[in-house]
C-alpha cells in the first residue's frame, strides 16, 4: 500500500512513500494463493490460522413432497430448530454405545458432547448439526431429541446424520462457496425445486431466499460462487426441496470456508 495523497494526486514527498504487501500465509510462513483450489488444500489441511473448511452433506430417509433435506425428514416439514435444551438419546439397538454430538451452545459457541445411547446429555445445546457413533456401528435408527422435539436421526448402519443444515458459529463468518443438489428418480419425472435459504439475526430474523434450482428427478445441479456468498455469525443456513409426482428421496450438499472474525 503506498501512502497517497489524494487531493494533489501525488505520493508522499521526501522518500516518506511506504508500501506494503499483503499475503496470505500457512503455519509456516510459507505464501499460499488466497482464493481456489491451490488455498484450499491448506485451509483443510489445518495449516492457515483464522481457516476451516464445513462440508454439510444431507439426505432424507425416503421419498419426501417437500421440506428440509435431512434424515429427520418424514412428514414434509421444515427443520424444527427446537429451543435450548439439553439432548436425549435413544435406539432399540446398541444400548450405551456413545454419540459424538456436534453443535452450538446457548451462545453460538461451538460445542460437542459424547452421549451414550439411552441416556441424556450435560450440555445445553441451541443446534445441532451433526452427531456421528463413537466406535461402533448402529444397528437401529437413533434419534436426538431436544426437549421432546426430534432434532437429529442417525439411520441404521449410517453411524452419521445426514443433515443438509448448519449454523454459523459466534466469532466466525461463513463464506459459501459451492453447492450441489439430487435426487434418486428417473429423469423423465417432473423437475425438482432446491432453495438455499438463510436467517440472520442482524437481518429480521427471518428465513430469506438466498438461490434457487431446478433439476429433473435423478439428475444433479451444481452451483459454484465465483465470489462467496457471505453469513454472519448466528445465521442459520439450510436447504429445502419441492418433488412433484408422490415425492423423491433428494440429497443436497454445500461447501463453506469458515473465517474467525477479527
Amino acid at each position: 500500500m503506498a501512502q497517497f495523497r489524494r487531493d494533489n494526486q501525488v505520493y508522499l514527498p521526501n522518500g516518506n512513500t511506504i508500501f506494503e504487501v499483503m499475503m496470505t500465509a500457512d503455519k509456516d510462513g510459507n505464501i499460499i494463493n488466497s482464493f481456489g483450489v491451490a488455498s484450499n488444500v491448506p485451509i483443510a489441511a489445518g495449516l492457515v490460522d483464522g481457516y476451516r473448511h464445513i462440508n454439510k452433506f444431507g439426505a432424507t430417509n425416503g421419498d419426501v413432497d417437500e421440506g428440509t433435506i435431512w434424515d429427520g425428514n418424514a412428514a414434509a416439514v421444515q427443520y424444527p430448530y427446537p429451543a435450548n435444551s439439553v439432548v436425549a438419546v435413544a435406539s432399540t439397538s446398541n444400548a450405551g454405545a456413545g454419540v459424538l454430538v456436534e453443535g452450538l451452545d446457548a451462545s453460538y459457541n461451538e460445542v460437542s458432547e459424547t452421549i451414550n445411547i439411552g441416556a441424556t446429555g450435560a450440555t445445553v445445546f441451541s443446534r445441532i448439526f451433526r452427531a456421528r457413533m463413537v466406535d461402533t456401528n448402529n444397528d437401529a435408527d437413533v434419534s436426538l431429541t431436544m426437549g421432546g422435539t426430534e432434532a437429529a436421526r442417525i439411520i441404521e448402519d449410517k453411524s452419521q446424520t445426514l443433515m443438509a443444515v448448519y449454523t454459523v458459529p459466534a466469532g466466525k463468518t461463513a463464506y459459501l462457496i459451492k453447492t450441489q443438489m439430487g435426487s434418486d428418480k428417473a429423469s423423465t419425472n417432473a423437475s425438482l425445486q432446491y432453495s438455499l435459504l438463510a436467517r440472520e439475526t442482524a437481518d429480521g430474523n427471518v428465513f430469506q431466499i438466498k438461490g434457487i434450482s431446478y433439476a429433473a428427478g435423478g439428475q444433479n445441479v451444481i452451483v459454484e460462487y465465483p465470489v462467496p456468498l457471505k453469513f454472519t455469525e448466528k445465521t442459520d443456513i439450510r436447504m429445502d426441496v419441492v418433488a412433484p409426482n408422490g415425492g423423491q428421496s433428494c440429497s443436497a450438499v454445500f461447501d463453506i470456508i469458515l473465517v474467525d472474525n477479527v
